[in-house]
């Protein structure tokens, strides 16, 4: 899907906030692939994040009217999209993420020259997604937010309901907690 300029994103939103179903409809076409991965790799479940993809874009719809127009609509989502699986995760009493092994699986080059670099980049993918799931949640969904999602710290301080400040802050920490429990 070709990305929306931001004249085409203002203009579906303001005909969706007037109640036009095919223009809202647009939105989530063009969001709803990010957002299922993001809920994916929060939940470790394709099935909840189907769900939960759908109920983030229902609240959405239902909150549209209320939307404030000075922030982006990505943002906006994303912390639905997190605060429906936070809710969801504490429910079940279950907060993990995604191996990284299983999302970044296709970033591993197809053409890798020997069976030898193939293993090593498996075993290194499945070293970060160990340590990555050692680290406390909110370390976990910052880096998600940040190095999978390459959200700017504005938005993930919006997304967190956090200061620019925590975030840089958290980062920080969330990537020496991730070196840290790296092999060495």
């Amino acid at each position: 899907m070709r990305p929306l300029s931001p004249l085409d994103e203002t203009d579906r939103i303001a005909r969706a906030r007037r109640g036009e179903i095919a223009a809202f409809s647009e939105l989530v076409a063009h969001y709803q692939d990010r957002i299922y991965r993001f809920l994916v790799r929060m939940t470790r479940s394709q099935e909840d994040a189907r769900e939960l993809t759908q109920e983030t874009f229902l609240s959405a719809y239902e909150a549209l009217p209320r939307w404030r127009p000075d922030a982006r609509l990505s943002t906006w989502l994303f912390r639905i999209a997190r605060n429906q699986a936070v809710d969801r995760l504490r429910r079940a009493q279950r907060v993990e993420f995604v191996a990284l092994d299983e999302a970044l699986h296709e970033q591993v080059p197809a053409d890798t020259p020997t069976p030898e670099a193939a293993l090593q980049a498996r075993q290194r993918i499945a070293a970060l997604a160990r340590a990555l799931a050692r680290l406390p949640v909110e370390h976990r969904e910052i880096l998600l937010l940040r190095d999978i999602e390459d959200m700017p710290y504005e938005d993930i301080a919006e997304v967190l309901g956090i200061s620019l400040g925590t975030v840089k802050s958290r980062i920080a920490r969330a990537r020496a907690g991730l070196l840290r429990h790296m092999p060495r």
